[in-house]
């Protein structure tokens, strides 16, 4: 079966180093999802401001090498809320290195803007996609089907409150408040590598144009540069 995207993701993070593992972790982070010609007709969304909330089908564009094929025996993944240095299934896990590196994430909609360039835009919440991303899909999040509260979170569960606080070590840079609040959200849920924990390591990342340099000292993001460029 061939699949064609649909439409695409634009938000600020241009580098895949700083995407949040998880889509709920992105709750300030704003996506647009622009549609592809045909379905930049109105007629494709008709009704879908009457949903909260939307599931996106979607490809890890830019995961290195080629799909991971069984007879590669590349079946289990390194979960990084693990460390780093424990196996699991891949199918007991979300990581992008999957057979279809298909990705599926909830996401909170926001607003529909009608724009005379690009037909109609979904404005997205939640959304843990790099930009450029291509969408393959995209269906209503059904409350009474979707959500199991009482779901089992398996080897997740020890993890899912897991956040740093930051502290700046640098001039507050002159920015709004939406964007210091997208910056330290990030930030928060550390970006490095599980098997990198070097505290005297600087790590950088770019996003929505903004250049950071960060260390993590004592379980606290330390931002030593924060800049525009």
């Amino acid at each position: 079966m061939e699949i064609q995207p649909i439409a695409i993701a634009q938000n600020g993070f241009t580098d895949k180093f700083g995407i949040p593992r998880q889509s709920r972790e992105t709750s300030q982070i704003e996506t647009r999802i622009v549609f592809l010609p045909p379905y930049r007709s109105e007629d494709a969304i008709r009704g879908i401001q009457d949903f909260s909330h939307l599931w996106l089908i979607w490809e890890f564009s830019q995961v290195a090498g080629d799909r991971v094929q069984v007879a590669d025996s590349k079946l289990t993944v390194r979960p990084p809320r693990l460390g780093g240095n424990v196996r699991m299934g891949v199918f007991a896990t979300r990581s992008p290195y999957r057979p279809n590196n298909l990705g599926l994430t909830s996401v909170e909609l926001l607003r529909v803007e009608r724009t005379e360039k690009e037909g109609c835009v979904l404005v997205v919440r939640g959304a843990d996609l790099l930009h450029g991303t291509p969408i393959y899909d995209i269906k209503p999040y059904l409350s009474f089907s979707d959500s199991h509260p009482d779901a089992r979170n398996g080897f997740a569960e020890e993890t899912k409150d897991y956040s740093l606080p930051i502290q700046w070590d640098t001039p507050m840079p002159e920015m709004d408040a939406s964007m210091r609040a997208q910056i330290e959200e990030i930030l928060s849920q550390d970006p490095r590598p599980a098997y990198q924990s070097d505290p005297t390591r600087v790590y950088k990342m770019e996003y929505a144009g903004w250049h950071v340099e960060f260390r993590v000292e004592n379980d606290t993001v330390v931002i030593k540069k924060c800049i525009f460029v």
